[in-house]
């Protein structure tokens, strides 16, 4: 995963840890399945604190401060020749890669 801090040298960042398919806020507070989010077009998510101090994605109403924001790139497929297809090939898709993904943290106030 693609590691972006803002600003560059924020030391004070929400604690994460990232495995193959998912990300975890502060030790289980919010879990994502990126694997699951992925799709055909970017996906944009945003990870803020709400009035309680507890996780939430989104920037609704209850949103109160930007912590992160995750960006996964469109799905990516490869062409595969195929006699069964009318075009003789068929579009499979790549399979998923966290490191093409991005994490961006914002730095938190104390």
């Amino acid at each position: 995963m693609i590691i972006v801090k803002k600003p560059e040298d924020a030391t004070n960042v929400i604690n994460y840890e990232v495995d193959s398919k998912s990300i975890d806020f502060e030790d289980g507070e919010l879990v994502i399945n990126l694997k699951k989010k992925e799709r055909d077009d970017a996906v944009h998510l945003d990870i803020c604190k709400d009035y309680t101090g507890g996780l939430i994605m989104g920037t609704g109403s209850s949103a109160r401060e930007y912590v992160a924001q995750i960006e996964i790139p469109p799905r990516e497929y490869v062409e595969v020749e195929d006699e069964e297809e009318e075009s003789g090939y068929r579009r499979d898709p790549v399979p998923f890669d966290i490191d093409r993904c991005t994490l961006t943290l914002w730095e938190q106030e104390d």
